[in-house]
């Protein structure tokens, strides 16, 4: 049970006393002022719990009475706790509880409160009446009431917390017993068959017998919760797709299988679940309830379910703000409203149906039927969400017109296949003509939130997201537009499903409405989505973008960032308008954004008082020739720099232009880090040879294979112990290749910043090697070639560091580009010089120096790279593009300090160490070897292990960073013994034949630190 941190020395306790201290000096003693203290402690205590005090809020008793409480603790899945009631001193505290209590208030966990005392009331009698005056009584009395759990409650939380594993295990059992089911029982084979191709033909024609046994088993855990909780004994006979599935299920259980007996294991669960919905009355918050469950039933059963469609439940500030916004500009653009015949809306990803069901209240009740029957649409792929939002609408519709009618705008459909008019009947006669109804309505209005995942983390988890790719599929759109039109060297991201609904709706509604998504906010100012926001301007007259925050992973403030969906990407709210040719106008772009160290609470408070659309001050965004929306920061001398490398120039046969260095390249991307780095060469070599192993194993299995039609994700072995695929490994196999393991392939590498890691440098191991084959193709290259690496991307600063060995992708935390001096041939042979003539010819005639040499340039830009005015002030810039290098008015000096950065960079090993302090632990023996290290709070020590603290670490050190970290950071991060979760492949950075070697680098990346902040800080100035 999770307890109450709470003591009188906390701030929020020592708050509250002195607030009524200064109440009390300006004589403001009534229950209307002293209850804010209290209401400021409680929403403190609140917060730790993730929970929501709802101050003077009506409470339901019967159907006809309801109580007015000061304040109603709200838990995040929305079961009530307990009720606040606030007194003044000059009340009689327990006469008080009484007239409440004849009221009709309940007493199952009820807070009385005056600023003297405080009475509880828990299951129906009283367990505390003291004198609060004290610290010590009043943290008592707040544990006593936030730590509470009635029966119902908690055995609820006890079932929740242990029904992942035990409905993953009964998932597993009901797979088992469908695949024996469907060798030896005829009906259902029959049944299943016939399913199968009901689901192909309306969902995925490439869907998988695994994702179809999903549906049945989805079907059998929660159709009782459907049944009980929302008291619809007929939802299995009246819903359409679930009259399909009962038929299946039925010829499962025909044989030897009792669904009751089956679910016997977790009985408790629902019987929890069954008694917790009891204690909530309003339909309404059983539907949040309901959605909590949802939630956990996915991460619990399927977490790959979860991670391809982004389960996550709108709140509900974020769809009236939307609901009320979409009808707005209804009235002031269009003239129209939500209730308005003609005015068709969809929601393509209804979820559980929160975005209609709230349309359905702005609708007029006289013309709710109409638009119920006729102009109201929506879709969901997956079973659950979809039986929730049926449920969830139909009793929507019933409760304003007192009538039940099942609701036919509904179908169980992928709605990006739609759009390919790619099915023949899907699932059912009535689901195929409300498809149909829906392709052939005029959808003025589409409404929703997208699913977010962009793409699986690890090809070992084979859950791709479907590809749209016909002709007329919205893969082919995003393809013939958005991609086209990007600039970006990479544009995974583009293919985003979020990215593909807004592709979807622009064309979609047509020639004139609506679409309003909340959704990830990255194609505001992401690189990638230029062509994104090119197309979306033209598309639509007017796009107003309310930016939300909330991204976690470009936090790089002290300050704490807060999402208001829990994820890590950001989120915005976009509305996007489409006026008729005649009224057509230039596409105008409006932003607003809501304090970004707000926390969610904060943020669905301005959304509700905002209101809608027209309640919010929005920004009219000028958009750069690049289309860049948020230009802010950029300055525009950056553009008349030169840049480092151009696709211009890498493209050029010959000589080029244009830019200082011919070509560039991303670091190596390997797709299998954990295999194919290791600090241990040994260990390499094992685990390389245990993957080739498995990999030619799979490949002669294929060649072997007679159907070579056959899905190789459904073919290959997923043993996370032998291999790691990728998409292009798997390509490799298709083709037959035959990997041979080849120990010269053994490479060093720059892993992270100071990091040097050993590397299987291979074609067919490695996903994208770049131009590596060509900048360091042999050992003996690293001896002459030098590359400059460079890392810009929006979410770290910018930084730079030198080599001469083969970089990762994510050298420095992010993605690299690596700019050579040299590059050669495969074999190392016909050596080429990349800096281009023409850039020797501008610096030339810049500086009237004819002396000034390639290496000069090189070391030029290195220094001027490190230089905090550039940084700083095209800190902007640098986040968009590659770095474009200005003449600073001195360029030898810049070349001499840049050429002494080099040197101490890539040569940090041989770096004099600093002086640091050991502080030997006599008590244990002498150890060189390292698990984890640690830096002491104030910076100036480092827990080195349990023998060893090294101490006198100057702060300076921590000026030099390399991104969010310092140079010593990243040796701490990288420096330690990890085991890899998925692999159980250990890197240990300790070395056998040289102990010392970590203290050693420790001292010498200190002193590397120490000179770069002095030359830096030296630098010459740039104007």
């Amino acid at each position: 049970m999770a307890t109450l941190n709470l003591k009188p020395s906390h701030k929020a306790v020592k708050s509250y006393y002195q607030t009524l201290q200064n109440f009390t000096k300006f004589g403001a003693a009534n229950e209307g002022a002293v209850k804010v203290a209290f209401a400021d402690l409680l929403t403190s205590c609140c917060q730790q719990f993730n929970w929501l005090l709802v101050q003077e809020n009506s409470l339901k008793l019967t159907e006809k009475k309801r109580i007015q409480v000061d304040g109603l603790l709200v838990r995040d899945d929305t079961l009530k706790h307990g009720i606040w009631e606030a007194k003044d001193t000059a009340d009689d505290l327990p006469k008080e509880v009484q007239k409440k209590f004849a009221k009709g208030y309940p007493k199952d966990n009820i807070i009385f409160q005056s600023p003297e005392r405080v009475i509880i009331w828990q299951g129906g009698k009283q367990v505390y009446d003291q004198d609060i005056t004290k610290p010590e009584a009043l943290v008592e009395s707040l544990k006593l009431f936030f730590e509470y759990r009635p029966p119902q409650i908690e055995n609820w939380e006890k079932a929740a917390a242990e029904f992942g594993e035990k409905v993953r295990g009964l998932g597993e059992k009901l797979v088992d017993l469908i695949e024996s089911e469907r060798q030896t029982n005829p009906k259902f084979i029959d049944a299943f068959e016939g399913f199968i191709n009901l689901c192909r033909q309306s969902i995925n024609p490439n869907i998988s017998d695994a994702a179809v046994e999903e549906m049945l088993i989805q079907h059998l855990l929660t159709e009782r919760i459907f049944r009980q909780i929302f008291n619809n004994p007929d939802f299995t006979r009246r819903n359409i797709i679930a009259v399909e599935i009962e038929k299946v299920i039925e010829t499962l259980t025909s044989k030897s299988f009792s669904r009751a007996h089956f679910l016997g294991d977790v009985d408790y669960f629902y019987r929890a679940l069954e008694e917790a919905a009891a204690t909530i009355t309003e339909y309404s918050e059983k539907q949040h309830f309901l959605n909590t469950v949802y939630e956990r039933f996915f991460q619990g059963f399927s977490l790959k379910v979860a991670d391809t469609h982004g389960i996550v439940y709108t709140p509900q500030s974020i769809v009236d703000f939307m609901v009320k916004s979409v009808d707005e500009i209804l009235r002031t653009e269009f003239n129209k409203s939500l209730s308005d015949k003609g005015v068709h809306i969809l929601d393509p990803f209804v979820g559980t149906g929160n975005f209609i069901m709230r349309i359905m209240r702005e609708i007029r009740k006289t013309a709710l039927s109409h638009k119920y029957q006729q102009e109201l649409h929506c879709n969901e792929v997956m079973l659950l969400p979809y039986y929730i939002a049926s449920m969830n609408i139909e009793h929507e519709y019933l409760t304003a017109t007192g009538q039940y009618q099942p609701f036919d705008g509904i179908c169980l459909v992928d709605t990006f296949s739609v759009q390919e008019s790619l099915q023949l009947d899907l699932f059912t006669p009535e689901n195929t003509q409300r498809v149909k109804q829906q392709q052939s309505s005029p959808i003025f209005v589409v409404i929703g939130n997208p699913p977010y995942n962009a793409w699986q983390q690890n090809e070992n988890d084979n859950n791709k997201n479907r590809k749209y790719s016909q002709r007329g599929g919205v893969d082919k759109r995003v393809a013939e537009t958005y991609a086209k039109d990007s600039k970006a060297t990479l544009k995974n991201s583009l293919y985003d499903p979020y990215v593909k609904a807004f592709r979807w709706a622009a064309d979609r509604i047509e020639d004139e409405g609506i679409v309003a998504f909340v959704s990830n906010n990255s194609f505001i100012d992401g690189i990638a989505f230029d062509g994104m926001r090119q197309h979306l301007a033209q598309d639509f007259d007017a796009i107003y973008v309310l930016d939300l925050g909330g991204n976690i992973r470009k936090n790089t403030s002290n300050q704490a960032i807060y999402n208001v969906f829990d994820i890590k990407v950001g989120v915005s709210i976009n509305l996007l308008i489409k006026r008729k040719e005649g009224n057509k106008s230039q596409g105008q772009i409006y932003y607003a954004a809501v304090g970004e160290f707000l926390r969610k609470e904060e943020k669905y408070a301005y959304l509700q008082k905002s209101q809608h659309w027209g309640g919010v001050d929005w920004e009219e965004m000028k958009p750069d020739k690049k289309h860049t929306w948020l230009t802010a920061g950029l300055q525009a001398d950056f553009e008349t720099f030169i840049p480092m490398g151009s696709k211009e120039s890498k493209a050029a046969k010959g000589e080029a232009t244009g830019a200082i260095f011919k070509i560039y390249s991303n670091g190596v991307k390997t797709n299998r880090d954990a295999w194919a780095y290791n600090f241990n060469p040994d260990e390499l070599a094992a685990n390389i040879q245990r993957i080739i192993a498995t990999y030619n194993e799979q490949t002669r299995k294929w060649l072997d294979c007679p159907d070579k039609s056959a899905n190789v994700d459904d073919f290959v072995t997923y043993d996370d112990a032998k291999i790691s695929w990728s998409s292009t490994l798997k390509k490799y196999l298709q083709q037959g290749v035959i990997v041979e393991y080849d120990q010269n392939h053994i490479r060093q590498s720059l892993y992270r910043p100071f990091t040097k890691s050993r590397l299987y440098f291979d074609a067919y191991l490695n996903d994208r090697c770049g131009q590596f084959p060509y900048i360091f193709p042999t050992p003996e290259t690293e001896k002459e070639n030098r590359v400059i690496c460079v890392v810009n991307e929006a979410q770290i600063p910018f930084s730079s560091q030198i080599t001469n060995y083969i970089p990762c992708l994510h050298y420095g935390g992010r993605q690299t580009q690596c700019f050579p001096f040299y590059t050669y041939d495969k074999d190392g042979s016909n050596r080429q010089e990349n800096i281009t003539d023409w850039a020797v010819d501008a610096f030339r005639e810049e500086y009237q120096n004819p002396a000034i040499s390639k290496w000069d340039i090189f070391y030029y830009i290195y220094g001027l790279l490190h230089h905090p005015t550039y940084r700083e002030k095209y800190a902007d810039n640098l986040k968009r593009e590659i770095p474009r290098i200005p003449y600073a008015p001195d360029f030898e000096s810049f070349a001499k300090a840049g050429k002494r950065l080099a040197e101490i960079h890539i040569n940090y090993e041989q770096q004099p160490e600093y002086p640091l302090k050991f502080i030997e632990n006599d008590e244990v023996p002498l150890n060189w070897r390292v698990e984890k290290m640690k830096l002491s709070q104030d910076k100036t020590q480092l827990i080195y292990n349990e023998f060893l603290t090294l101490a006198g670490i100057p702060p300076k050190v921590f000026e030099y960073r390399l991104g969010n970290r310092s140079a010593l950071d990243w040796i701490i991060d990288r420096y330690q013994v990890k085991i890899d979760k998925r692999s159980g492949i250990e890197n240990d950075p300790n070395r056998l034949d040289d102990e010392e070697y970590i203290v050693r680098l420790i001292g010498q990346v200190i002193t590397v630190s120490l000179e770069t902040v002095d030359i830096v800080n030296n630098l010459a100035a740039l104007e």
